[in-house]
């Protein structure tokens, strides 16, 4: 009876209320072609830094939602789920081939591209320790190889495009809590993973202080309180974690949060 009251104030705690949220002479063609290269490459940075942010996301969902698998094998639902980020690598794959010219980063595509035929391969059979240490590995690979491709083709942000990057880590930095979370939990609980969880933590609360100093309009308000309270009932959880171990509830906590951090990152795309 003390459990299931402990798990049912967990439930009321996690989940929240969503918000309801002048000059006449003619440019020579020189002048104007040079103008057109300058702003290609400009948009083919903004695309490869988008796909770089999503290969960085899918990364660590990808490790997290396997070793949730690898927990609960019988859960068909999360086995469709790393057949989807799959999918979703394969395209930010395809974007940044077919935009980038840098031939670094066509170098460190080829690779990423190996790995995630490894990863599919991990996916064929069923679940096992040595499969999970392996996509904490691959996971690891995949974000260093979107870093690298990142810091290729980086640019300085405007304002408006450095806020849309803190909402974006921030869904990268809850996937990679999470993944850290679960490993710590079913057999790989070693210094190093529980040293890269905290620093997850506080990067994300680095990015969360961001969203919070920014002076959002009336109708955003309640879009960052929200995200603001829900994160701090979740790492209540987190700290907690040595004694209660809950990842179903967790895992719903993190995609709520992730819905909110949306609506930011929304906000932000907009508002450039």
């Amino acid at each position: 009876m003390k459990k299931t009251f402990y798990i049912l104030a967990t439930v009321s705690v996690l989940w929240g209320a969503a918000p309801q949220t002048d000059r006449n002479a003619p440019a020579d063609s020189t002048a104007q072609t040079g103008k057109s290269k300058v702003l290609a490459a400009t948009r083919g940075d903004v695309k490869i830094i988008e796909a770089s942010e999503n290969i960085r996301y899918l990364s660590q969902k990808v490790a997290k939602d396997y070793l949730y698998y690898y927990r609960y094998p019988e859960d068909h639902l999360i086995r469709e789920k790393l057949d989807n980020a799959l999918g979703k690598l394969g395209s930010d794959f395809r974007v940044i081939a077919t935009t980038t010219k840098d031939k670094d980063t066509k170098d460190i595509l080829e690779f990423l591209a190996y790995s995630k035929e490894q990863i599919a391969q991990i996916f064929e059979t069923a679940p096992d320790e040595e499969k999970a240490a392996l996509m904490l590995d691959y996971s690891e690979t995949l974000l260093e190889g979107a870093d690298s491709i990142a810091a290729a083709h980086k640019y300085d942000f405007s304002k408006e495009e450095a806020m849309l990057m803190s909402a974006k880590k921030i869904e990268y930095l809850l996937q990679r809590v999470m993944k850290y979370y679960m490993a710590v939990h079913v057999g790989f609980e070693t210094p190093t993973n529980k040293e890269q969880m905290q620093n997850a933590v506080k990067m994300l609360e680095k990015n969360l202080a961001r969203i919070d100093a920014y002076a959002y309009p009336e109708t955003m308000k309640q879009v960052k309180m929200t995200l603001l309270d829900s994160w701090k009932k979740n790492k209540y959880y987190l700290d907690r974690s040595d004694m209660l171990f809950i990842p179903g509830l967790m895992f719903l906590s993190g995609t709520y949060l992730e819905s909110v951090v949306a609506q930011i990152a929304l906000y932000h795309s907009k508002n450039q």
